[in-house]
């Protein structure tokens, strides 16, 4: 049995790979747990909700990632508890894995406010699964609109609706609205997909708020421009599978997607210490967890406050912390002060469909065709892996000049059984 010291990361995300990869030269052993084998690069999720991408193209096995580091050992589990005393975790199979530092880095959940029974007809975008449930859902509304003879019900199926208004949702909504009326056109014979009605509704006074108002307005003009219904300062407040209520009316829509709120990883209750409102630990400066200076938060999982705003539940700002939590680790175990944790905040960016997007970096603001090429070379270049970067470029070069989708494949069985107002065959 090795004498170096056990490092255990929970969550094969940003937070945690980054902080594993940044150990690969330390005389530690690592153990990291996730429950699924793949890192995935969510900023591209939306994706392949919307066909655009397939699955392989944004994730990577966490064991081919990781298959030269030899200090670290991949687990496929589930952490069901910690043991704060005997520095141990335990799997769900009742495996105790030992610690000298442990980080948990398990990202985020969808929050429906205290309505967590809409989930199931208003889903929400945070893994591979959500994405392909996602797919099957919106492109099975238009085979039901299809086969619909009730004007009604054929008007309900193609009706979308996404629920926030922050980047996911604007990318939701703008993509969707592309699809229905540039990769869908011809395909029908009854139906025209172009007359779907995209809504995106934010309960704010704006669409991602998290901007400047100038580009939040471009961004909304661009939407607009797109197709798609901007309805801001109104809340939905029911979500059924025949529709929503907006206010006090109910409008039919058999399609609703949900990018309204997150909630952190129900890891955090396992540790019985404070959390926020959503979830999130309150961390100290170097991301330790207070009174416990050898478990870190990294990621969504950690409530972090930075010259008096939160840092925000990005990509960037988890790899950062994934990063800095592998230094303060080598100090601890150097018998060192661990230095405070500083966020770089280096902008927003945000697409919003074909040749549209904004971007704010300090004060550089862009919009429009600029934007959209300076977002889609950030991610390209972000990716995970040389072999994804190509695919998603050719994918998207392909995609530029056909307006096609090459992964519409709707897998699964669920929404497939008849509704009324379709056609029946007539045998």
């Amino acid at each position: 049995m090795s004498s170096r010291p056990r490092i255990v990361v929970v969550g094969g995300g940003f937070g945690g790979l980054w902080a594993t990869r940044a150990l690969s030269g330390d005389g530690v052993d690592i153990t990291l747990i996730d429950r699924r084998n793949h890192h995935l690069f969510q900023p591209l999720l939306y994706q392949v909700a919307t066909a655009g991408l397939s699955s392989p193209d944004i994730a990577a096995p966490l064991r081919h990632i990781l298959r030269n580091q030899r200090n670290v050992e991949v687990r496929l589990g589930e952490v069901t508890g910690i043991d704060m005393q005997s520095r141990t975790v335990t799997l769900a199979d009742g495996e105790q894995l030992p610690y000298d530092c442990l980080l948990l880095a398990s990202g985020a959940t969808h929050a429906y406010f205290g309505h967590d029974e809409w989930s199931r007809d208003a889903p929400g975008l945070k893994t591979l699964d959500d994405a392909l449930a996602i797919r099957r859902r919106l492109l099975v509304a238009f085979e039901r609109a299809e086969a619909c003879e009730d004007p009604d019900e054929r008007a309900a199926w193609l009706s979308f609706a996404v629920v926030g208004g922050g980047p996911t949702g604007v990318e939701l909504a703008g993509t969707l609205a592309e699809i229905a009326r540039h990769t869908l056109k011809r395909e029908f014979r009854n139906i025209d997909p172009s007359h779907a009605r995209v809504r995106l509704i934010e309960a704010g006074p704006r669409v991602l708020a998290s901007f400047p108002e100038s580009l939040s307005a471009k961004a909304q003009r661009q939407l607009e421009k797109l197709g798609v219904e901007v309805v801001t300062g109104t809340a939905v407040s029911a979500i059924d599978a025949r529709g929503f209520t907006l206010g006090e009316q109910f409008v039919p829509a058999r399609t609703v997607l949900w990018a309204a709120g997150v909630a952190a990883s129900p890891l955090g209750a396992l540790l019985g210490v404070d959390r926020d409102r959503a979830g999130r630990v309150p961390v100290a400066s170097d991301l330790s967890v207070p009174g416990h200076p050898e478990i870190f938060i990294a990621g969504d999982l950690a409530s972090v406050v930075q010259d008096g705003k939160p840092v925000p539940g990005v990509a960037p700002a988890a790899k950062q912390m994934g990063a800095h939590v592998a230094t303060a680790i080598r100090a601890r175990l150097a018998g060192k002060p661990a230095a405070p944790f500083r966020y770089r905040d280096f902008g927003n960016l945000a697409t919003i469909g074909r040749m549209a997007a904004v971007v704010d970096l300090h004060g550089f603001k862009l919009s429009g065709l600029l934007a959209w090429w300076f977002w889609l070379a950030a991610h390209v270049f972000f990716l995970i892996g040389f072999r994804n970067r190509i695919i998603v470029l050719i994918n998207w070069a392909w995609a530029y000049w056909s307006y096609q989708r090459h992964a519409r494949i709707i897998l699964g069985q669920d929404n497939l059984e008849r509704h009324p107002g379709e056609r029946r065959d007539p045998s």
